[in-house]
């Protein structure tokens, strides 16, 4: 997931240099989203993690 947010952050930023705005801003929200819920699950995995008794990695 961590990946589709990079690749979604990169479209924006060329998309922001080749001067389409539109695509470039919604580039970049869905790189957010993305990258939030991409932390908002580690999180989860490593409390999942932590409950079942493992370290963290």
């Amino acid at each position: 997931m961590l990946g589709w947010a990079l690749t979604f952050l990169i479209v924006a930023l060329i998309a922001g240099a080749l001067g389409f705005g539109g695509i470039a801003g919604a580039s970049v929200g869905i790189a957010k989203i993305l990258f939030f819920v991409f932390i908002v699950l580690f999180v989860v995995a490593m409390i999942a993690r932590a409950l079942r008794g493992q370290p963290p990695v």
